[in-house]
């Protein structure tokens, strides 16, 4: 598969060869680990931008209002929309947004729906490898949407420089950010449909709530009050997120993130790799699905059933 991708036009931007590597790298195997040996060097240049959220706080409408404005700025914008899986045939059940399907239409505008794959933490590990496809492509910023199902959505930390939580008024947002954990990983917070009653009281709210949140860093994450339809406050989110760049390239913490960050990776990676050479030897996927019935009709457990392929094994 990889012999089908011209390296030189994959750095070049070509889309076509953008797609094909990315469709590499969901795949999975040996072509992927070949691919992002080759990509990596030319990766880290891009701005990488995390949206996450709870469902209806209007992360797509922000999202391509975003992307709209970098669009005009000259810049570069590859997008990565974290679609839920279909349990069964592992596919992105939404789709391409076709809401953003306009803005696809520029070629300086690269967008892709991906699956989570039934990763718990909502970001499959060949999202991460998409996102430095485009990042050595040459695109200046890459936004990744997540799906937005509560604590999966600190998971966005782990690939993006800069994640933007987007809450609205009059949903509870506050209460749910304290229990997704959220208020730790933002950098910027994102009061979308701010023309709606109640923006006031969030936007108190959310002061308070962040006063009592001390960061390694000692950044004081920006409010930013948007509506995403009316492409009103998009040009300060651009700002603050540069801001947070910026504070991000003076401060001693960036280092240990990025090392945090490779970590998770690498035993992302690890997990992956053992996994598939476990289900490859002789057998072992045979016997799984006969586990798997017998845990079915309540036969067996599927604690006994771990140990018996640990010890068959020899792991």
């Amino acid at each position: 598969m990889t012999s089908m991708i011209r390296m030189d036009e994959l750095f070049d931007g070509d889309s076509r060869s953008i797609a094909r590597a990315i469709t590499v790298v969901e795949n999975g195997g040996g072509d992927a680990a070949k691919l992002m040996k080759v990509v990596f060097p030319r990766t880290g240049n891009a701005t990488i931008i995390g949206i996450t959220g709870s469902p209806g706080a209007g992360k797509s409408s922000l999202v391509d209002k975003l992307a709209f404005y970098y669009k005009e700025k000259g810049e570069k914008i590859g997008i990565v929309c974290i679609d839920p899986s279909s349990p069964f045939s592992g596919g992105a059940i939404l789709g391409d947004r076709i809401r953003m399907a306009t803005l696809g239409l520029d070629k300086n505008i690269f967008i892709r729906s991906m699956a989570t794959r039934g990763n718990l933490g909502g970001l499959s590990r060949s999202t991460v490898d998409a996102v430095a496809i485009l990042d050595a492509a040459g695109y200046q910023k890459v936004i990744v949407e997540t799906v937005g199902v509560g604590q999966d959505e600190v998971e966005i930390v782990k690939t993006a420089d800069v994640s933007v939580v987007v809450l609205v008024p009059g949903m509870g947002d506050d209460i749910q950010a304290i229990k997704a954990g959220i208020m730790e990983i933002g950098d910027v917070f994102v009061i979308n449909k701010a023309d709606r009653e109640g923006v006031l009281r969030t936007q108190k709210e959310l002061e308070a709530l962040l006063s009592l949140a001390h960061r390694p860093d000692m950044w004081m994450p920006p409010i930013v009050r948007t509506v995403a339809t009316e492409s009103k406050g998009i040009e300060d989110l651009a700002v603050a997120i540069e801001a947070y760049r910026s504070f991000q390239s003076e401060s001693d913490e960036a280092n240990p993130r990025r090392q945090s960050i490779a970590k998770w990776r690498l035993i992302e990676l690890l997990r992956e790799r053992l996994l598939t050479d476990l289900l490859s030897r002789n057998g072992t996927s045979e016997r799984i699905e006969t586990l798997a019935g017998e845990i079915a009709e309540k036969r067996l457990d599927a604690y006994s059933a771990v140990e018996e392929l640990v010890a068959k094994n020899d792991l």
